[in-house]
This record gives C-alpha cells, sequence and structure tokens, in this order.
C-alpha cells in the first residue's frame, strides 16, 4: 500500500487545483480551488478554450459575472470528475464586507443549481476575516455551506466554530513559512519537522479543540509544503494536496500510522474558549503571523483575480 491509499484510510483527501485533468489519477474525494490557481489553469492551452468561450457567452454582462461563470465552469467539471464536493472562491476584494460576500455566494450558488449541481457539492470559500465568518454563519443559516480559508489563528478558527461554518481550512505551509523566514539562520529543519512543524502544530491543536468540545466543523489542512507534513496530521478530518505532493504520496511506500484521532482528545485538557468581535480582533491583532498572512493572502488572491478580469477584457 502506497501512502497515498494509506492516508486514505484516516483522512478525506482532497485534490487542490484547478488542473482537472490531474485529479482522476489521484482519486480524490473533493477539489479546492481558488484564483491563483485558476489563473494558473487558463494559462495552459488545454484550459485556454474555456476562458474564450465563457467570454464569448457572458462577457458582456460584466467582469464580476463573467468571473462567476468562469469559476463556476471549472467547478463543474472538476464536479464529473469527484465523487464529493468541490470549493468555489468569493472575489477576496469582498473579504471586509458582510452583505456583498453573501450577495456573490448566492449568486454563485445560482449558477451552479442553473447546471444542475445540488447546493450540497458546493463549499463557497470566504476568508477568515470577521466579515466574511458572519457571512459563512448567515449562508450556513440558509443551507450553503461554506470553506473558512485563509485561515493561521486559533482565534479565527474558534470563531468559524461558533458560527457553524461547514469547513475551515488551515494553511500549514504558509504558517511553516512565515516562522522560518523570521527565524533566518537560526532555523533548524530537521528540529522544526513533523508534529514540532508549526503549521503542524496549529492544525492540531485546532484539531483537538474541535473533538473535545464536539464542534462539527470540519478541518481541513491545506497549503502544504513536503510530505511530512501532510503524514503529521493523517488523521485530520480533510487534507487538499498539490497534485504534486499526491503524485509524491503514491510513490511512497513508507508505513504510514494515523497521526490524530477524536478519541484521543477526550483525555487532554483543553478549555473551552469563545470570542466576540472585539475579543476575536484583539486575539487576531496579538498573533503576528496570522495578521500578517490574512492581510499577505487577500492581497494575493486579489492580485491574481485582477490578471484573470485582464484576460477576460
Amino acid at each position: 500500500m502506497n501512502q497515498l491509499e494509506a492516508l486514505k484510510q484516516f483522512t478525506t483527501v482532497v485534490a487542490d487545483t484547478g488542473d482537472f485533468n490531474q485529479i482522476a489519477a489521484y482519486t480524490p474525494q473533493d477539489a479546492t480551488t481558488n484564483p491563483s490557481l485558476i489563473l494558473k489553469a487558463v494559462q495552459k492551452p488545454e484550459y485556454a478554450h474555456l476562458l474564450h468561450e465563457v467570454v464569448a457567452c457572458h462577457g458582456a454582462e460584466g467582469l464580476d459575472e463573467t468571473m462567476n461563470r468562469l469559476l463556476v465552469r471549472f467547478g463543474g467539471e472538476i464536479l464529473k470528475i469527484i465523487p464529493g464536493r468541490v470549493s468555489t472562491e468569493v472575489d477576496a476584494r469582498l473579504s471586509f464586507d458582510t452583505e456583498a460576500t453573501v450577495s456573490r455566494a448566492r449568486r454563485i450558488i445560482d449558477l451552479y443549481q442553473g447546471e444542475g449541481v445540488h447546493v450540497d457539492r458546493v463549499l463557497i470559500k470566504i476568508a477568515s476575516t470577521w466579515e466574511g465568518i458572519q457571512a459563512a454563519e448567515l449562508l450556513e443559516r440558509d443551507g450553503i455551506h461554506t470553506n473558512l480559508t485563509l485561515l493561521f489563528s486559533f482565534s479565527q478558527a474558534v470563531a468559524c466554530g461558533q458560527a457553524k461554518v461547514q469547513l475551515i481550512s488551515p494553511f500549514v505551509g504558509r504558517i511553516y513559512d512565515w516562522y522560518k523566514k523570521n527565524a533566518g539562520a537560526t532555523w533548524d529543519e530537521a528540529a522544526m519537522a513533523g508534529a514540532n512543524d508549526p503549521g503542524v502544530k496549529s492544525v492540531r491543536a485546532i484539531y483537538n479543540f474541535y473533538k473535545k468540545h464536539g464542534i462539527a466543523t470540519e478541518v481541513m489542512g491545506a497549503s502544504f509544503r513536503n510530505l511530512g507534513q501532510i503524514t503529521a496530521l493523517a488523521g485530520c478530518d480533510l487534507l487538499t494536496i498539490s497534485p504534486d505532493l499526491l503524485s509524491q504520496l503514491a510513490a511512497s511506500e513508507t508505513p504510514l500510522t494515523r497521526a490524530l484521532g477524536a478519541d484521543a482528545t477526550k483525555a487532554m485538557d483543553i478549555p473551552f474558549v469563545q470570542y466576540d468581535e472585539a475579543a476575536f480582533r484583539f486575539a487576531l491583532n496579538e498573533d503576528a503571523m496570522a495578521t500578517e498572512k490574512l492581510a499577505e493572502g487577500i492581497r494575493a488572491f486579489v492580485a491574481d483575480t485582477i490578471k484573470l478580469e485582464a484576460m477576460m477584457k
């Protein structure tokens, strides 16, 4: 049994790509996309026609609507390949506007339903700002499920649990990147690998808190840099993994054991925490890594969205 097969015994494996031709080889349950992945895909010859077709049919409807149509077109193609759900992202420029995020999410769902896709097969991706989390809470009440992304802190995870969102995507690799960059020459790669990786430790803390206190929100580790980060989180509810790392897992026959499990949390002393808006904002502000990476992530997704819009024009 290779590591990918072994991992699927403990964890729902999700493909992190807009390149749907690569997905089938790894038979994931779900798939995730974002503006950066879609931008990367449409620059490949095999996907360029999708952009041209969407612009030809809907270009006169305005950039926002054309973007929605492009995202749904990719999502629809992915759903033909996977048995589960696809995550489709709301424009990151709406990350601090609850009402606009809700409106855009509902439009995306309407477009999917117009293509015959059931609402339960789509997760709306929203940045884990306070406003984004409140938008997700409203959407979940209406039966539209959400994936809270750009999540770097325990405080963000707690607020998402309170909002009863379907799923969160803590970004393992970007947390790792921040700590490695800040450590500079003092960084010890071997000592900070596996269970000691700061990104892995963050996801473990969130997973254990959720399971200890019966919070139903799914935890999906994301943004991986190496196999060690993935294997250290075997047993997490879901892991979304790039095609390159899926390939490495499939090529490895190193034994893989479960690293996380809900039963183990029963004996853990983990206090229950809640946040109102003021407490959330203060806790996030106290976490320099999460504050910086959240802002950086939003800026990066916005930049790639603008590039996509330029291609549409």
